[in-house]
């Protein structure tokens, strides 16, 4: 029998499906139209006054005024917000703060408007309607659905609320889902991530849960131990879960590991979310990619990934991207941020409409050698390396090694197996080939006897884990870097 419910979500999701083409078929003028509101907005701020604002009418205007900044070249403007002053960055004060544990910068305060806040919620909305619209399938509205995300629990600073995003946006989930969202209140607010995994994995198992959400790494844990206590695949305990939404990560290196645990195929979502908006969703199951998101209070430009610490790197807007180049993402948007790097580096897969792809992070990559291997490199030669084998991974990271005691340098790969290859040998020279065949530089060095073919180092069981836990980054929005310059992650790895 349908439901009320499921039976609203069709009509709704054909209505929301209908205005996101109207600006995706139009990406260039929508995102001018973005880029106007943004600068007319941002005149009267201390900001926009410092960067003569009201001198910009186009693109260029906007470049020659307003440099490309990371958080810490933002930091003066934002302490002025976290201490309380009003129109620094964006008019007013923000609603909120969302509060990240920045790799290099210590703790970062995000700031999330009353004008930026809706954003977040709509896109996830919308990801869902868009798969009910193009799938028709709406039955999971009325079972469970789990968010596995940090605390809701937020602090006051200078009259402005503090938290985790994940736990800000939990407290604007639509009525309409909120008996069917887990876990409990209570749950969510517990602090330490084993102890939280353990009580969700208890409220859960008697629910029918229908969709299952989170970052990988994360739900991983959630899926195991809830197989380690009854001893089925998660797909027989929540016979009706079908939906699986991520974001954060890559799915393809976890892709087969999380087949076995559910023990089937389900469909999933991938979200693009960040405390500094909510860029891109999955908007097709069989495309690749996910559909930029033009029409969200963010303008958008790009900077060639290899040309980003030149002096003085060509910003490029949607209309001269490329498909399968590697850019910088660079953001201004009604949250405040103007000329934001926001460090990661991203692929167009398609231009019509745009869609990317997440390939890394422009501080993460190795060139130790000049071979500039980054995120995506290394992840697609992992899923192509055990791709039709029963190896699975359950996580892994790369590192230089430049001082070898014997022979030449190479790439080492820490690797934590869920099921091992029987010949270890095999499986480095199918990701060395793999890695070869999709970086020239990395193939350059190899064949010119620069670096020797890449190694794997087998990590224990549970240490990643373990040395997440030994950071203070056990669950959240924390994961693993998939690769790094030095040896600083592979050296706290417990062996």
């Amino acid at each position: 029998m349908i439901s009320i419910k499921s039976a609203l979500a069709k009509p709704f999701a054909k209505i929301i499906y209908k205005k996101v083409q109207k600006w995706a078929n139009n990406p260039v003028d929508t995102q001018k139209k973005v880029f106007e509101e943004l600068i007319a907005q941002g005149a009267s701020t201390a900001f926009g006054q410092d960067h003569d604002f009201v001198s910009i009418n186009n693109h260029s205007d906007f470049v020659k005024r307003v440099p490309v900044r990371d958080y810490e070249a933002l930091k003066p403007y934002v302490e002025r917000v976290v201490a309380g002053e009003p129109d620094v960055l964006w008019k007013g004060k923000p609603l909120y703060f969302a509060k990240t544990s920045g790799t290099t910068s210590g703790a970062k305060y995000i700031p999330l408007t009353k004008e930026s806040m809706p954003n977040h919620v709509e896109a996830a909305r919308n990801a869902i309607l868009l798969y009910i619209n193009e799938t028709g399938n709406a039955k999971f509205v009325d079972g469970k659905m789990i968010f596995l995300q940090g605390s809701p629990e937020l602090k006051e600073q200078n009259g402005i609320q503090l938290g985790r995003l994940s736990g800000i946006v939990a407290h604007y989930v639509p009525k309409y889902l909120q008996k069917n969202r887990m876990p409990s209140w209570e749950t969510n607010c517990i602090d330490d991530w084993e102890t939280k995994v353990d009580a969700v994995v208890e409220e859960t198992l008697p629910e029918n849960m229908t969709v299952i959400s989170g970052i990988p790494s994360w739900v991983q844990m959630y899926f195991e131990k809830i197989q380690q206590k009854t001893g089925k695949a998660v797909g027989d305990v929540f016979k009706n879960f079908n939906l699986f939404i991520f974001g954060g990560v890559n799915y393809e290196p976890y892709r087969a590991k999380f087949e076995n645990l559910i023990g089937r195929k389900v469909d999933s979502i991938e979200l693009y979310p960040a405390s500094e908006g909510f860029f891109a969703y999955q908007d097709k199951q069989n495309e690749r990619g996910m559909l930029l998101l033009l029409n969200s209070g963010i303008f958008y430009e790009f900077i060639k990934a290899d040309e980003f610490f030149t002096e003085n790197p060509k910003r490029l807007t949607i209309k001269d991207v490329e498909v399968g180049v590697n850019y910088v993402m660079i953001i201004s948007s009604n949250a405040g941020l103007w000329g934001y790097n926001l460090g990661d580096t991203i692929q167009f897969t398609s231009t019509k409409p745009y869609r990317v792809i997440v390939s890394g992070r422009i501080k993460h990559f190795i060139s130790a050698f000049g071979e500039h291997v980054i995120g995506k490199e290394v992840e697609q030669a992992m899923q192509e390396a055990t791709e039709g084998t029963d190896i699975r991974v359950s996580e892994f990271t790369v590192a230089p090694q430049i001082t070898p005691e014997e022979g030449l340098p190479y790439h080492e790969w820490f690797i934590e197996f869920e099921n091992e290859p029987q010949d270890f040998s095999a499986l480095a020279k199918k990701l060395d080939n793999s890695l070869q065949k999709q970086n020239s530089y990395y193939y350059d060095l190899i064949v010119g006897k620069v670096l020797q073919p890449l190694k794997i180092n087998s990590v224990k069981k549970g240490g990643f884990q373990a040395y997440m836990k030994s950071q203070g980054k056990l669950g959240g929005q924390n994961k693993i870097p998939r690769l790094s310059n030095d040896r600083k992650i592979v050296e706290g790895i417990p062996q």
